[in-house]
């Protein structure tokens, strides 16, 4: 992987701490809007969640003028030095919004709109929330909702003129039972039982400070092994866990899913449409689950809408990733 971001959650090894993947010194290559900057075009960055904002304003010089990058989720406290924006909730006239809303999102539409009205951005970055979609099937009233307004802004932006491409980081799937209670297999617990206690470290990459959406259960987790330890038998043992659906060594993993080797764990596993891994149970806290849980970071989550604003004269059907967005928004721009 070029940019080394592999989640939102990593161990590092040499400190032996778990700690958020949000800081800029985690980046190994500038981002594509500094690229974008260093051209000499203006960038628009508006997130959400705050953890992403450093990240994606990382090599740009924020003034009024040429950068500005902001999130929703600290609106109220925006500055020009360290955003590109001052005050921005009061700039946007709309009050700082709960983490835990689909309000989050509005804002960041809010903002685009503004933006490309008021001050003309060559690149334009609108990066929302999942909360919506970890609550809320498709067909629920309140994910109907939410992208009634979504669909309102989109509006706006193409009458603008914006060449828009549209898409996402992952699917969303039911992970729980019958019963509603979530899906989930506990892979610490079972290695302290087959390694001893605390010997062997499981990782959930999908973990954040926002325990409300998921209760930092998702699909994909990555084990470190203690020295010693049977990888091939471990590795076995969990094939055949139900729920389970690929177990990887570190090599596997990197040449399979692209990842960075020295930020994963010696295995690597994924689970299956309906089911979340875990770390042990009691570390969960899924008190503020109050809808059946829905979640992400499986195979089963991969495939994401590719939408374009403008018609494309391609020789042949692309195979698409997420991140050729950029590359299609600037073909489409061209138009």
């Amino acid at each position: 992987m070029v940019h080394g971001i592999c989640g939102n959650y990593l161990f590092e090894p040499e400190t032996g701490e778990e700690v958020m993947m949000n800081d800029v010194r985690f980046l190994r290559a500038p981002t594509l809007f500094q690229k974008f900057y260093d051209a000499g075009a203006r960038v628009g960055i508006v997130t959400a969640k705050d953890k992403l904002r450093a990240l994606l304003g990382a090599g740009l010089k924020f003034d009024e003028d040429r950068a500005r990058c902001f999130s929703a989720e600290k609106s109220d406290t925006t500055t020009v030095a360290e955003h590109g924006q001052d005050a921005a909730s009061k700039w946007l006239d709309m009050a700082q919004p709960d983490v835990y809303s689909a309000e989050l999102s509005e804002f960041v539409f809010a903002a685009g709109v503004k933006l490309l009205r008021e001050w003309n951005p060559d690149v334009l970055y609108l990066t929302t929330t999942d909360y919506v979609q970890h609550k809320y099937a498709p067909d629920d009233g309140e994910a109907k909702a939410f992208y009634q307004m979504f669909d309102r802004y989109l509006g706006e932006l193409d009458a603008l003129g914006a060449a828009i491409v549209i898409t996402a980081d992952h699917g969303m799937k039911p992970k729980h039972l019958a019963d509603g209670r979530p899906a989930v297999v506990y892979v610490q617990d079972l290695l302290d039982e087959w390694l001893g206690e605390a010997a062997a470290r499981l990782i959930l990459p999908i973990t954040d400070p926002y325990v409300v959406h998921h209760g930092a259960l998702g699909s994909f987790a990555t084990a470190y092994l203690p020295k010693g330890a049977d990888q091939a038998n471990i590795i076995a043992r969990l094939q055949t866990t139900d729920g389970i659906t690929h177990v990887l060594t570190r090599a596997e993993a990197v040449e399979q899913f692209e990842l960075p080797q020295d930020r994963i764990g010696d295995i690597v596993l994924v689970s299956g449409e309906n089911t979340c891994i875990g770390t042990s149970e009691h570390r969960h806290d899924l008190a503020a689950l109050n809808e059946p849980l829905r979640s992400h970071g499986g195979l089963t989550e991969q495939v994401v809408p590719f939408i374009v604003n403008r018609v494309l004269d391609l020789p042949e059907r692309p195979v698409l990733r997420n991140f050729d967005a950029f590359y299609y928004a600037t073909r489409a721009a061209a138009l």
